[in-house]
């Protein structure tokens, strides 16, 4: 399986970006997603920014990767990691019924 992981920008030249995330540095080819900005977050796989993604996405990604490594040392509790989990589910607005 391939995932793509959140990391915001640093600093940017022509076509590439320097991005941090989960305690690496990477630089990005930024082709895909056009012009970027120091504090931008990007979706990188395979040295490629792929999306551009809004701060609230990115820290719900990070968020997952964060569970994920918690599960996998038997220290995991879902509520720590997703704060709506006790809400009732909604179906997204195209799949409700006309009012």
């Amino acid at each position: 399986m391939c995932v793509g992981v959140p990391m915001q920008v640093v600093e940017c030249e022509e076509n590439r970006a320097l991005c941090a995330g989960r305690g690496t540095r990477e630089w990005l080819d930024t082709r895909l997603v056009g012009a970027v900005a120091p504090g931008d977050w990007l979706l990188a796989f395979c040295g490629a920014a792929h999306e551009k993604l809004d701060a609230a996405r990115a820290a719900a990604m990070l968020d997952a990767f964060a569970a994920l490594e918690a599960a996998l040392s038997g220290q995991y509790d879902a509520g720590d990691f997703f704060a709506d989990l006790d809400r009732d589910p909604q179906l997204p607005a195209h799949l409700r019924k006309p009012v």
